[in-house]
């Protein structure tokens, strides 16, 4: 108990380390309890993110802020108009057309696994594939239901697009043209010695806005090269698997491996193994080689490395608390995190650890 009272004393007796905990309790709490409410909100922050670049640098050259504005959100409005009508009506014929194909996928597999028990008898047995054929239908039944239970809530997922096609334009207008009048706003409320916290959420400003720029150029970049190779290919529903593709860089390394599964799907059921087979996946590897080793270092570079097994439990922690707004803001989440415990004022070595330690190096210095 007396381990903790002094800790407790070490730790909080800095009044800017109580006003952080405080900030970050504040926050946490806020979107529990508020998040599904305010999503359009949270959404024009993200977009008004993404587009801050776009105006700074149109500011950098004489531009007034007002007009860099207004243009940039024209040309926002424009990119949106033209996904809306012109990417999904060819996104969502892909899907239908690939749905109607799964039966028939899920018919060729099962033809195949029902002669592993003749090849291979000592390694699994008639009873165990006709219990995970049996297993994989009551999956696929279910998924069938969930869509159709989708479909039927139509009417409630138009209204809701209704309302962000109206909202956001204007909220992500206000976020830019008045960034620094809400910034200066919220500050009045914080107290006169706050530098720890304002030195923590530079860092993180800093972290999530180079992130969200840098993931949008990498959906983007990744899914239109993804689209062009299994065109020229022959491969059929490029524009779904593109699709796909971009997205799945929001979950590092857990979404390249979720989605290769329907690429090898549809390339085997496509060409069985053929040489196309193999074309096909090479081309698919060398691009997320591509992506994880020149696209992610090039975008990126700005932002705090992390460890992979950081960024996956980030994924995994706050996916499962704010669902696809977790997963894609986990890491910068996860840069939050590690801001703080970087700013978080630690315990001071004793005198004569640190004598022993500068002695030490500089004996190794000698040498």
């Amino acid at each position: 108990m007396e381990f903790l009272l002094n800790w407790f004393k070490r730790n909080f007796s800095n009044p800017q380390v109580v006003f952080l905990a405080l900030i970050l309790l504040a926050a946490f709490a806020f979107l529990m309890f508020f998040g599904n409410m305010l999503a359009p909100v949270l959404a024009g922050v993200v977009i008004a993110y993404l587009l801050e670049g776009v105006v700074r640098f149109l500011e950098r050259h004489n531009l007034p802020r007002l007009f860099g504005v207004v243009m940039v959100l024209l040309l926002f409005v424009l990119f949106v108009v033209l996904i809306l009508f012109g990417l999904l009506p060819l996104l969502s014929r892909q899907i239908v057309q690939f749905l109607q194909q799964v039966p028939a996928m899920f018919g060729a597999a099962q033809q195949v696994l029902l002669q592993l028990p003749q090849k291979y008898p000592d390694f699994i047995s008639a009873d165990q594939l006709r219990d995970i054929i049996v297993a994989v239908s009551g999956d696929l039944t279910r998924l069938g239901q969930e869509i159709v239970s989708m479909s039927l809530s139509s009417v409630v997922g138009l209204i809701t697009f209704v309302i962000y096609v109206v909202l956001l334009p204007i909220l992500v207008f206000f976020f830019l043209k008045d960034k620094d009048a809400i910034l200066g706003w919220f500050s009045a409320f914080f107290p006169r010695d706050y530098q720890l916290t304002e030195r923590v959420w530079g860092e993180v400003h800093q972290q999530i806005s180079n992130y969200i720029r840098g993931k949008f150029w990498e959906i983007l970049i990744v899914g239109v090269a993804c689209f062009v190779v299994f065109s020229l290919l022959g491969m059929q529903y490029p524009l779904l698997l593109g699709v796909l593709i971009g997205l799945s860089v929001l979950i590092p390394y857990v979404g390249a491996a979720i989605v290769t599964l329907p690429v090898m799907m549809v390339a085997w059921f496509q060409w069985g193994w053929s040489p196309e087979f193999f074309y096909v996946m090479v081309a698919y590897l060398i691009i997320q080689a591509l992506d994880g080793y020149v696209l992610v270092p090039l975008l990126f570079s700005e932002v705090v490395n992390l460890h992979p097994v950081a960024i996956i439990f980030a994924v995994l922690f706050f996916g499962g608390l704010w669902g696809v707004w977790g997963v894609f803001f986990a890491i910068p989440l996860a840069t939050l995190v590690q801001a703080v415990l970087r700013a978080w004022p630690r315990r001071r070595e004793a005198p004569r650890r640190r004598r022993r330690r500068r002695r030490s190096l500089e004996a190794g210095g000698e040498r």
